[in-house]
């Protein structure tokens, strides 16, 4: 069982910068592929960065790709995202997860946080 919390979420204005992080209890955590997702209202709920248990791999979707960056610190158990370079349409509740696998599909993450809300004011 993985308990996961997140924090850093607030408002910024666009061009802004903003660092999520997601504390992790329970055991494993290494073991875990985590995950950020994002939902805004009144759409469904989409893969924004994805690391492996070691840090090797990572994915991004397109939309976030060379402004957001997706890191852990297995010995803090710990993921971060750090989101450079903010724009109106990254206005979202964001989700941190964790799974057995690096996937981009939320139906691969079995723990979920309760989510912290990232506003982009333009």
């Amino acid at each position: 069982q993985v308990q996961l919390v997140e924090s850093g979420g607030g408002l910024v204005q666009a061009g802004g910068s903003l660092r999520l992080s997601c504390a992790a209890s329970g055991r494993g955590f290494s073991w875990y592929g985590m995950a950020w997702f994002r939902q805004a209202p009144g759409k469904e709920r989409e893969f924004v960065a994805t690391i492996s248990g070691s840090g090797s791999r990572t994915y991004y979707a397109d939309s976030v790709k060379g402004r957001f960056t997706i890191s852990r610190d297995n010995a803090k158990n710990t993921v971060y995202l750090q989101m450079n370079s903010l724009k109106p349409e990254d206005t979202a509740v964001y989700y941190c997860s964790a799974g057995t696998a690096v996937s981009t599909t939320t139906r691969d993450y079995d723990y979920w946080g309760q989510g912290t809300q990232v506003t982009v004011s333009s």
